[in-house]
């Protein structure tokens, strides 16, 4: 989607169609939004000038080898100015080695692995939080429940995002003295968990830690109740914000425990957006379906990237990295600056389902009552 008389280009090749549509969409979505938003309040000032954005998006349909040709069809022969990222950390990883490559600045809120940022690229920011810290505050929350889960397990597929929270998962439970009994790498998109929940349960596991993607929960959880298996808790890396996740699984999905960067607030102060709730109404009353923090990052990245442009005066590629490395903002996500390895640092928030709606439960103290231990499925 392009629109008339852009003097500003933002790329993007996201994931429309294929496995990963569901969560791309956001993206996509967050682009659009996000656009439109800055280029009705007038555009983006470059120089004293006012200039209008447009976005030029591609479908990878979901897959990681089409994603990285359109990068770089997007610079080589498209020749936008800058880039914005695709959904999940494995593209991110692949799609930023493109805008190193070329130097041409991307800004992603889809890729949280710490991979992405350990290779001391310049060009390449994120808005999420850092993967090998997804599962700390609830590891925090874990030591204050009453009891305390004795026993402790990490599953976790094999991709650059779930292989970086649980390599920052490890070490966290040890430091917590919480005990790891059982630890299981497992094959992405897999769709039986029976052998692994006959060994949860075999080893009596108190608390289950998931590093994966919604399918996989959602299958996990399935099979958990076909299996009437009901630790005192579990918590995933994904699904649980998402409204299609609830809607899903219905009342099943109650007691999952979750995490967010990103829970819609009046006092998250935006420039274009008013503030975080004002949002949060505003895209309800556009896309027909609620934001998470996909959503959120999303539009964050925009926003960082018209705040570097402005703060450049041009859209000289070397200028607008030198910006977004001195970018520090508030905006509806959160206050946007990144560090020196080009990645955000946002507290990831402890919720969960309760009633079939999403709760804050923790961040450096309880924000409510958990439900916990979790119910035995035979008696719900």
């Amino acid at each position: 989607m392009m629109q008339a008389h852009a003097d500003i280009v933002l790329g993007a090749s996201v994931q429309q169609t294929g496995s990963d549509a569901n969560t791309g969409r956001y993206y996509v979505d967050a682009y659009n939004f996000a656009i439109d938003k800055i280029n009705a309040a007038g555009g983006v000032n470059v120089g004293g000038k006012k200039e209008k954005l447009a976005l030029k998006v591609y479908d990878n349909q979901s897959d990681l080898n089409l994603s990285v040709r359109q990068y770089v069809q997007l610079v080589s022969q498209d020749k936008v100015n800058l880039l914005l990222g695709p959904f999940a950390s494995n593209y991110a990883l692949a799609d930023s080695a493109v805008s190193e490559k070329y130097e041409v600045p991307m800004v992603q809120g889809g890729g949280a692995s710490d991979q992405i940022f350990a290779r001391k690229f310049k060009y390449v920011f994120g808005t999420l939080p850092a993967a090998s810290d997804y599962f700390g505050s609830t590891l925090a929350m874990m030591k204050e429940l009453k009891p305390v889960p004795a026993k402790v397990a990490l599953l976790f597929a094999d991709d650059a995002f779930d292989v970086s929270v649980a390599n920052g998962t490890r070490p966290q439970l040890k430091q917590g003295g919480l005990d790891l009994v059982f630890e299981q790498k497992y094959a992405s998109n897999a769709s039986d968990f029976g052998s692994i929940i006959a060994q949860l349960k075999d080893k009596q596991v108190q608390a289950v830690l998931v590093a994966g993607h919604e399918t996989e929960v959602l299958n996990f959880i399935r099979q958990a109740k076909s299996l009437n298996y009901s630790p005192m808790l579990y918590s995933f890396t994904v699904g649980v914000p998402s409204a299609d996740f609830r809607k899903s699984i219905g009342a099943d999905a109650n007691y999952a425990f979750g995490m967010t960067s990103w829970m819609p607030s009046a006092q998250q102060k935006d420039a274009w957006f008013g503030d975080g709730e004002q949002f949060a109404k505003a895209w309800k009353a556009k896309f027909n379906y609620e934001p998470d923090y996909h959503a959120a990052s999303g539009v964050a990245d925009v926003e960082a990237v018209v705040h570097a442009i402005e703060a450049a005066g041009s859209v000289d590629p070397k200028k607008v990295r030198d910006a977004l490395a001195k970018v520090d903002f508030p905006s509806l996500y959160g206050q946007i600056k990144f560090a020196d390895n080009g990645q955000i640092s946002l507290p990831q928030q402890v919720i969960q389902v309760q009633n079939g709606g999403v709760k804050a439960i923790y961040s450096n103290k309880f924000l409510a009552q958990p439900l916990y231990p979790m119910q035995p499925w035979d008696k719900r």
